[in-house]
């Protein structure tokens, strides 16, 4: 026997994922970033209004570089909390602040009704190309951990690296930092995006062999500007795989054909992380709800009666 139809007979089989409805729905969150303009400001809510049946855990809200987007995180947080059914998490950094000014910004959270917080060191200022603490400031997301928790009890999530946090000295390193901050008071990790699954699951082995036993929620970004994901992954350390290139190569002009790939390629990762026993996930929506609710929808959630 020779040909096609040998290979189809001879080669290894490959058993597939369990079928959707094998598994349960799992727990989902996603993220937001506050929008500069009025129109951005249309397109968040109804980015949120999308996707709030869903009925996340949380729905965080991001912080600019430097604090450069405080008081918009703020209003949006504040706004989420009054006219929606979501828990919010606010993003807290470290940058360019004081230790008072920071802890009257999580004062004013927890005053608008915020419980959980986003506790993250945070990227330098615009034009800064290293981190350097604030001279009276939080030095580091521990530092600030520690700080929220002497203000109320909040509930914190903060950063997890999977493929090492750039500014690492290696990854022994910065699992120890990540160590630091749930020993300091945090309830989860949330991580940064990565393409293959492999990377994840390595990584958790890694924690709890460190002894973190608090849930690493993977981090998901789904993808339908691949140039855009490339040189933003450069500078955050997330690498990009090269058979990813492969299937956006020629659709630089076809943004129809890419939003296909995209809700694809995010699906086939967010499923074989559930066939791992994966039962959370937080979603990079960049305020972009249709890919995200896509993926949701072919994951088992639906959207909640009444």
């Amino acid at each position: 026997m020779s040909g096609t139809l040998a290979r189809w007979l001879t080669g290894p089989r490959v058993a597939g994922l369990p079928a959707p409805s094998d598994l349960p729905a799992p727990g989902l969150s996603f993220e937001f970033f506050p929008p500069k303009t009025e129109k951005l400001e249309e397109q968040l809510w109804t980015c949120i209004r999308r996707l709030e049946p869903l009925a996340p855990r949380f729905v965080s809200v991001t912080y600019g570089a430097g604090g450069s987007t405080q008081e918009r995180t703020h209003q949006t947080v504040a706004r989420l909390v009054a006219e929606t059914s979501l828990t919010p998490a606010a993003h807290l950094t470290c940058v360019g602040a004081t230790r008072e000014e920071v802890d009257e910004v999580a004062r004013r959270y927890w005053e608008a009704g915020v419980r959980h917080i986003v506790a993250l060191r945070g990227d330098p200022p615009a034009g800064a190309t290293t981190y350097t603490p604030h001279p009276g400031g939080y030095a580091q997301a521990e530092d600030l951990v520690r700080g929220l928790k002497r203000i109320a009890d909040f509930e914190i999530s903060v950063g997890a690296y999977p493929e090492v946090h750039p500014a690492a000295v290696s990854a022994d390193a910065d699992l120890d930092f990540l160590k630091r901050k749930i020993d300091a008071g945090a309830t989860r990790a949330i991580t940064q995006y990565f393409f293959d699954s492999e990377l994840y699951l390595r990584f958790i082995d890694r924690c709890l062999a460190k002894g973190i036993t608090v849930p690493i929620v993977p981090g998901i970004l789904p993808v339908s500007n691949f140039q855009q994901v490339v040189k933003f992954s450069a500078m955050c350390g997330a690498s990009v795989p090269a058979w990813m290139g492969h299937l956006f190569e020629g659709l630089e002009e076809d943004a129809e054909t890419r939003r296909m790939v995209a809700a694809v390629v995010a699906a086939e990762q967010v499923r074989l992380l559930q066939a791992n026993g994966v039962d959370e996930f937080h979603f990079y929506t960049l305020n972009r709800p249709d890919l995200t609710y896509a993926i949701a929808h072919i994951l088992g959630a639906r959207p909640k009666k009444g």
